[in-house]
């Protein structure tokens, strides 16, 4: 197999070999697209749009962000009937369908059998406060942990003598966070992104609450998904997709080819096996253009991206701002099957506009068949759209050696579309 037929295949895998449909995705569409993908990535930074919103812009368009919302954090009782999503450890923290949560019970299983340091403080202060935080939330949930706090009277006053992140946490915190990563406790619904905890045998529906796969046939269903999102595949791409044990992740994949499952091929310049489902779809072109956000499934797994699209990322908001290349939150740019260019993004709610710190034609684009005034003009109409669909409403270039061209572009857009009136 070819490398630009692998890459194809990757594309067409993820849905993102075509632009997207001009009629907005419903409740369906959504469902359909997650349950594909496997899972959405959810992060806290907010400095252009949430991490799970973006992959599907990428890929259906401009949607009801409220929507997606209402299948992974209902609000209503008629809502929570048709929740279709819910949260766990998967490739990170995650929004997982509803039937694929018991495929994970291998992972809160491994998570009950650790007591790390910041339970085991917590427990030397209050041994009764995992149960007392279950029988909380059971009576009072969803709850916030400072709700949760509020419940129990003194859960929340001590805290580990340290500085930073988890060693801030109170212990109400810390228990909640166990009892989550344990499978005790899910996500009820998120008020302002903090998540309101409950019980998960309350949220669960029955029939998949009830289902206790084993662990091997676990990592055969889970590499299986993978290769559904991936389209060809290395086993390592595979098993980061959930994030799988390396050695059962192998015995899986030689499982599945043994049993026919999945099938092995060899992709020219790998240089290690590859693997696809039987009848994996190739597209034979693939066409438009597409923001993708620093948590997205094309590309989170940085040796695959660069494998794919000989295209190195690096995340700037893990790094300190003096080793930043190319800005705090930045979005490779995809057209027509290649990543020819890269924005840092912000939106600013206040002004209501969409800034770009800096953007960047990459070097090989011409090599390509994409000149840099096709990059900006392309990358003008995806900015244009992602402003309009975050409710903004212009987009603001500030710097990056592909500036120019793109405000040029952003420029005769707003000319033409306000002549069009």
């Amino acid at each position: 197999m070819g490398a630009d037929a692998a890459r194809r295949a990757a594309l067409g895998a993820q849905g993102l070999d075509a632009p997207p449909r001009p009629v907005p995705p419903n409740r369906g569409g959504l469902t359909r697209l997650v349950r594909h993908l496997g899972l959405l990535q959810l992060d806290s930074v907010n400095v252009a749009v949430r991490a799970h919103y973006a992959p599907v812009f990428a890929r259906l368009g401009s949607y009801d962000r409220d929507v997606l919302d209402a299948l992974a954090w209902p609000r209503t009782a008629a809502d929570h009937r048709r929740r279709a999503f819910v949260e766990f450890w998967a490739h990170e923290a995650s929004l997982v369908p509803v039937e694929d949560w018991p495929l994970l019970r291998w992972r809160m299983r491994d998570n009950t059998a650790r007591t790390s340091r910041w339970l085991g403080n917590a427990l030397d202060h209050r041994p009764d406060i995992l149960d007392a935080v279950h029988d909380a939330v059971a009576t009072h949930g969803p709850l916030e942990a400072r709700e949760v706090e509020a419940v129990l009277g003194d859960g929340g006053e001590r805290r580990a003598r340290a500085h930073g992140g988890w060693w801030h946490r109170s212990d109400v915190k810390v228990a909640c966070e166990h009892l989550f990563a344990t499978g005790v406790l899910t996500t009820g619904t998120r008020r302002g992104f903090r998540r309101a905890y409950a019980v998960s045998e309350d949220v669960i529906p029955p029939e998949v609450f009830a289902q206790h796969p084993d662990r091997a046939e676990s990592m055969r269903q889970l590499t299986l998904r993978a290769a559904a999102a991936h389209g060809v595949a290395t086993e390592p791409d595979l098993r980061d997709h959930y994030r799988l044990p390396p050695a059962e992740s192998r015995v899986a994949v030689t499982e599945l080819v043994d049993e026919g499952e999945l099938e092995e091929v060899e992709v020219a310049g790998w240089g290690a096996p590859a693997y696809r489902l039987p009848g994996t779809r190739v597209p034979r072109r693939v066409t438009g253009g597409a923001l993708l956000a620093p948590f997205d499934p094309m590309i989170w797994f940085r040796p695959r991206t660069e494998r794919l699209f000989g295209f190195t990322y690096r995340i700037g908001i893990y790094t300190p701002a003096e080793q930043r290349t190319h800005g705090y939150y930045v979005f490779p740019f995809l057209l027509d099957g290649q990543l020819v260019g890269r924005v840092d993004l912000k939106t600013d709610r206040a002004a209501g506009v969409l800034r770009v710190p800096a953007a960047f034609a990459e070097p090989e684009c011409v090599e390509r068949g994409a000149d840099e005034a096709r990059v900006a003009a392309e990358l003008a109409v995806a900015l244009r759209d992602m402003a309009a669909w975050l409710g903004v409403d212009d987009v603001v270039v500030e710097g990056g050696p592909l500036a120019p061209a793109l405000s040029r572009a952003l420029a005769s857009r707003t000319v033409a579309v306000a002549g069009g009136h």
